[in-house]
């Protein structure tokens, strides 16, 4: 579990939120996927576990960087909201991915029905292309396709866009339909045999939420 002893020891630690309504536990092998990435392009001290710590426990607070996902009715609980609100508004960030690839499945819209209730209808907001996220580390002219996008999975759409939650000028929120998480849920050794490294923009997502 996260604990506030990771801060000082590491610049950076994959912490995923576990939530009660839903299925959080998916790609179970892309964190350690993307922490490689980070210790082979970055100078980033990167704790190689991952870190698993409910959404509603107080610790959540401390981490630099948070991931949710899951492809199932979210619900938070009022414990969850509270922290999940503060996180955002106290200059945390979040990275949610829907790993149904549907804007219309029941992640996606329930999730967005939680963001529209805390912080507001208008408040979850499709990224332009020229958002510092895509340059923060690697170039990129939009969020990179996927091969689960190329294949047809889900709404059988390509979505050119992210969307986030801005607070004060910064994301705290950054929301993908794209299903990177299932994308990069591979071994980290399989990541030689790849023509392109696909899990890069990963290393733009870290770099941006540690830095903005």
């Amino acid at each position: 579990m996260a604990t506030t002893a990771s801060a000082g020891v590491y610049d950076f630690w994959f912490t995923r939120l576990q939530y009660e309504s839903g299925n959080w536990d998916v790609d179970q092998r892309m964190p350690s996927n993307i922490i490689d990435t980070l210790l082979q392009y970055t100078t980033l001290r990167v704790d190689p576990e991952e870190k698993v710590i409910p959404l509603a426990d107080p610790r959540m607070l401390t981490a630099p960087f948070v991931y949710i996902a899951g492809n199932k009715l979210v619900e938070f609980t009022p414990d969850e909201r509270r922290n999940f609100e503060a996180y955002v508004r106290n200059g945390g960030f979040v990275f949610a991915d829907d790993c149904n690839h549907d804007i219309d499945g029941l992640f996606a819209k329930s999730f967005e029905r939680q963001m529209e209730s805390i912080f507001g209808s208008e408040s979850l907001k499709k990224l332009p292309k020229t958002h510092a996220v895509y340059s923060s580390f690697f170039s990129f002219d939009g969020p990179p396709a996927n091969s689960i996008e190329l294949n047809g999975w889900g709404d059988d759409l390509v979505h050119d866009y992210l969307k986030g939650i801005e607070i004060n000028g910064r994301l705290g929120l950054l929301y993908s339909n794209k299903d990177y998480g299932c994308e990069w849920d591979y071994d980290w050794r399989n990541k030689r045999f790849n023509a392109e490294d696909n899990t890069k923009f990963a290393v733009n997502i870290v770099v941006y939420a540690l830095t903005a």
